[in-house]
Order: C-alpha cells, then structure tokens, then sequence
C-alpha cells in the first residue's frame, strides 16, 4: 500500500473505539500513515453503532457528507461495525451507496487490510465483504463478533485504555438490537486479559477500563471454551496483582448479574474504582418485565443498598428509558421513586425510541413524542438536582484524582477524575506537569458537571 493514508471515524460504544484502535493498528502495519484529513486520505472507515435508528441515520449522512468531499478524487471506503450486521445494510449499499467498497462486521475488522488492498474505489466498485450469518433467533448460534488474539492495538495518547473482556450479549432486551449484531455472549479467556493488561502497563498506561456488552456474566457463557471457572469477581482479584497498574474500571454492568460477591471485591481490591454504574432502565416492575430485564425494582434497590453498605462513599450511576411502550405515569412515578430513594450520582435519560427487528418496536400502547419528552424532563429535573447536592456535599473533601490533561481553556488547571468517576478541574499553576500523576485535590466548588479545587499534593508521579 506504499505510503498511503487513512482515515477513521467512530461512531457508538466504547467497544467500538477499542476495534477502531485494532483497525488503525492493522492499517499501520500496511505502511499506512493515518490522517485526520478525509479529503486527502486514500481510505476513510466508518465504525459503526447500530444501537438505534438515529445512529444509523448519522452514519448515512456522514458517508454522503464525504463523498460529496471527493468527488473526482475516490478513496477506497469502508464501512466498518454494527450496521454490516444489519440484513438491509448491504441492500442499502448497492442501490444507494454504490462508493463504498468493504464492509466488514465487528469479528471481521481484522480481514479490513486486505479487503481494502483488493478493492477498486470509485463508483460502482466492487463491494467487498466480511460478516458473520444473521443472528435471528435466541437460540446460540455462530454469530458471535469474536476477535483472534493477538491482534495490534494503536497507542492512544491519555493515561487510561480500554480492555475487551468479552463478546456479544446474551440479554435480549425487548428494545435493544446489540444481541442479534453482536451474536452469543463469549468471554476472552483470563490469561488473555492479563497478558494485555500487563502489556498496557507497560507501555505506560495507568488506568484500564474491562469492556463488555454485561461485564458481570465473564466467564457464564453456556457454550464456548469457557474461563476455566474464574468469574467477574475473580477477574478483578488477578487484575489487581498487576504492579504499575493504578485504577482499574469497568463497562457496561447488568444489576441482573451483579453479584454479593462482585460488590465484595470492588471493596477488597484497592485498584478496582469504586463507581458503580447499574442501568435501572425503569422503577416499574410491569415495564422491567416487559423490557425483559430479569429483576424487579425491590431486587435493584436491595443490589444499591449492599452496595451502599459495603462499599463507603461509593458512587452509582444508571441509565434510564422513559416512554417505553405502554408505560403510564403510575409507572413513570414508580421510576422517579427509585431515583430519589438511590440518589444516583448521574443518570444517563433517553426517550424510548422504537428499533426495526426488536420486540418492543412491534409492542402495542407506543407513547406520543411530546408525552414522553414531558416527562423526560421532569426526570432530569429530579436527577440533576440529587447530582448538583451530591457534589456539593464534596466540597471541602480531598479526593484522589488520576489527572488527563491539561484543561485546554485554562493552563491553571488539570482535569483529572476521582475514584467514582466524577471529573475534576484542579488547580496547580501553568509551569506544573501533572498529566498521569495521582493526586490529592481539596474540593472547593461544585457543580452539576465538575467539581473544582486545589491540588494539595502529588501522590504518584
């Protein structure tokens, strides 16, 4: 490939940006330079989220937006991801987007080198592809969106990584589509982990961040080779033994899953942070069954309270669909109710929106946009103003931050992040070095967002 140039944009989770790093490792090895310039580049990759209709629509615009950039001048396109598991993806493609040349689903992203060495860009190239048969169904199948070992990883500049731990989802949400694009739950084995954990500490990394589509089944799966017996809890008790290893963190939890013994070794490992982020989703137990969710409100606030009581000063945050069909306000109150009795540091709101292929887009009692935006905003009302007191009960307290960067908009301060996630702008004076180091940080205001103070000492260098 000589000494071309790519270009990649990512779209979605934070599993997406993990392959993107994998896809920009592998076209490096080609003798490829990486550009954050799509009109020069010779081949520009879209990584893509499926998760909803909205997040499709962007990654169409965003191909036809560059395009319309190269017209005369045509770089081999890629279209990388969730959405080429999508059956009507590849259909879209040759009636619509006859530009693009490989497509390639999330297990395949490894074959994207060679795909794009054989591709002719232009209009009405060749589509190339690489993806994994259709989950339709439930039932397991071989669909699963699995990486070899072994694969490179671009460096990415910061101080924290992130670390796939686990493939595909076996939940089956009513509302979500990741099961059938990203196939049957499969965990990586633990030495595997490990052996990239170490390696990331040793390319200097301080922080790592174990990624999955539900973190706490590592090690459950009913039908692959298994993690020789180590689950979650002990996944992080060998993680901790990494010397030079500072923080380690972890997403996307499932209360379903979350075990007495997971909340145990968060407490008793000293590297594992203590933020625990256990999407609700709804209070009502009517909508949690309807959302196929597998516990009931009195299970989650019964989860949230061990927490509380194991683990001291602990912050929890959550994520929350409002207007899932059918809901009433007698279930919307039943919502507000575990908000204001859990007193979530932050919550991640969104309005239901219906999805193509899942069951509650077919689901009867759909709620009127206006009616559901109405009572989204009275959830943030309620949510920000826990948020806004809880931090502001901080202020005065010294918390350890592990610290990004420099605050691009002011060279006084540094922003940085404490334990339980909640990020930090602290203090230091523009001649101070302080990106990776640990530090104490007196906090002395506080808002919804942040919180501000004054770095008192410097921890670890």
């Amino acid at each position: 490939m000589g000494s071309r140039t790519f270009y990649i944009e990512t779209f979605g989770c934070q599993m997406n940006e993990r392959d993107s790093e994998t896809i920009s490792a592998l076209l490096a090895q080609e003798g490829l330079e990486p550009s954050d310039d799509p009109k020069t580049a010779d081949i520009i990759i879209l990584n893509t989220c499926a998760v909803r209709e909205s997040a499709e629509a962007k990654v169409w615009s965003r191909l036809g937006k560059l395009h319309a950039l190269r017209r005369g001048n045509k770089p081999v396109f890629v279209l990388a991801g969730c959405m080429a598991q999508l059956p009507e993806t590849l259909d879209r493609l040759k009636k619509k987007v006859p530009y693009v040349n490989v497509v390639s689903s999330p297990g395949n992203i490894h074959k994207i080198p060679e795909l794009a060495r054989r591709a002719g860009p232009g209009q009405n190239a060749k589509l190339l592809t690489a993806v994994s048969p259709p989950r339709i169904s439930a039932a397991r199948d071989e669909s699963t969106q699995i990486l070899p070992e072994g694969l490179p990883r671009m460096n990415i500049p910061g101080v924290s990584a992130f670390v796939t731990i686990m493939y595909g989802c076996d939940n089956f949400c009513s509302y979500c589509i990741v099961p059938f694009v990203r196939g049957p739950q499969v965990s990586r084995l633990p030495e595997d982990v490990i052996r990239e954990a170490r390696d990331l500490v040793k390319r200097g990394y301080k922080e790592i961040t174990l990624l999955g589509q539900n973190v706490n089944a590592f090690g459950l799966d009913s039908g692959s080779p298994g993690t020789g017996g180590m689950g979650f809890a002990g996944l992080l008790k060998e993680l901790n033994r990494i010397d030079g290893l500072h923080r380690i963190r972890y997403f996307t939890s499932h209360p379903r899953d979350f075990t007495k013994e997971m909340v145990q070794a968060v407490a008793s490992c000293e590297k594992v942070c203590e933020h625990f982020h256990l999407p609700v989703q709804s209070g009502s137990d009517r909508i949690l069954k309807a959302m196929n969710r597998g516990y009931t409100k009195s299970q989650y606030l019964d989860l949230t309270g061990y927490i509380t009581e194991t683990v001291p000063g602990a912050s929890i945050t959550t994520d929350i669909i409002i207007g899932f069909p059918g809901e009433t306000e007698e279930d919307f109150q039943e919502t507000l109710d575990v908000v204001r009795r859990v007193r979530f540091d932050g919550a991640f709101t969104f309005i239901f929106s219906p999805r193509k292929g899942t069951a509650a887009a077919k689901m009867k009692g759909q709620i009127p946009r206006s009616e559901k935006s109405e009572r989204l905003q009275r959830l943030v009302d309620v949510q920000s103003e826990i948020t806004l007191r809880r931090n502001k009960d901080m202020v005065g307290e010294q918390v350890e931050i592990l610290v990004e960067e420099r605050d691009p908009k002011d060279p006084n301060l540094w922003k940085g992040r404490t334990r339980t996630n909640k990020m930090v702008l602290a203090e230091a004076g523009p001649d101070s070095s302080l990106k990776g180091s640990l530090a104490l940080v007196e906090i002395r205001e506080a808002g919804i967002w942040y919180l501000k103070g004054q770095v008192k000492s410097v921890l670890v260098d």
